[in-house]
């Protein structure tokens, strides 16, 4: 089931995330983390909450959903060093309990299992989305198949167009490869809160919530998961019929 809540604007859309992920933010939980533009504002409010409230993140553990291919954690556009930058160098979340995966190594398809089975022992309550422009959520680009694991994907060039700006605008500079939990890892998750902005989302938008369960959209199989809340803004809102 899908509940549909439509802001005004980013900065709205960002307060209503934090509505929902802080009702997740207690001892035991397991979130599942994105990186990418959407999240900051979300990631910013956890931050305030743990700095003036003192929301501890001690006992809770974290996966991100994906993670560059060929980037060191070192590179500042690793998504290692973006939630750390932007999340975990400013909360008390243990270093150990804080998972992104890993795109280094010889053999990365093995890595990406022993990922899957990490999140089967501890299963995520939470997951944060964004959408692509395309329809993807994590690095699923059009076609995948809706029971993938975590795997290694070639990125769609719309993806390395969209990611083009967080590298000096040169497309030369963006990995074509990613490491990304599967649409089915995804689905596994209790609880699946996505966030969609701006105008250039709307079409992928209306295809998840208006369209068919087809991979062309990865994001429509979100329709069969028990627990969705989407939060959209105006811009994002656009083509919707109601």
């Amino acid at each position: 089931m899908i509940t549909l809540i439509k802001v005004r604007d980013y900065d709205e859309a960002s307060d209503k995330a934090f509505e929902v992920m802080k009702e997740y933010l207690k001892p035991g939980k397991v979130l599942g983390l994105a990186t990418g533009s959407t999240p900051l504002g979300l990631y910013a409010r956890m931050v305030f909450d743990h700095e003036e409230n003192g929301t501890s993140y001690q006992e809770i553990r974290s996966f991100n959903l994906d993670e560059y291919v060929g980037l060191p954690i070192t590179h500042p556009e690793s998504y290692y060093a973006f939630m750390h930058r932007n999340l975990f160098d400013h909360i008390d979340i243990k270093e150990e309990n804080a998972h992104v995966p890993s795109g280094l190594g010889e053999d990365l398809e093995g890595q990406a299992r022993a990922y899957d089975e990490m999140i089967d022992e501890t299963p995520v309550d939470i997951q944060l989305l964004g959408i692509g422009s395309d329809g993807h959520i994590a690095f699923n680009e059009p076609g995948t198949p809706f029971d993938s694991g975590t795997h290694v994907t070639d990125l769609a060039e719309s993806t390395i167009k969209d990611n083009c700006r967080f590298f000096d605008n040169d497309i030369s500079k963006v990995p074509t490869q990613a490491v990304t939990q599967g649409i089915g890892t995804i689905m596994k998750a209790k609880h699946i809160l996505l966030i969609a902005t701006g105008a250039n989302k709307a079409k992928a938008v209306k295809d998840m919530l208006e369209g068919p369960v087809d991979e062309v959209c990865p994001a429509s199989i979100l329709q069969r998961h028990e627990d969705v809340t989407v939060i959209v803004d105006e811009a994002a809102a656009a083509l919707l019929d109601k």
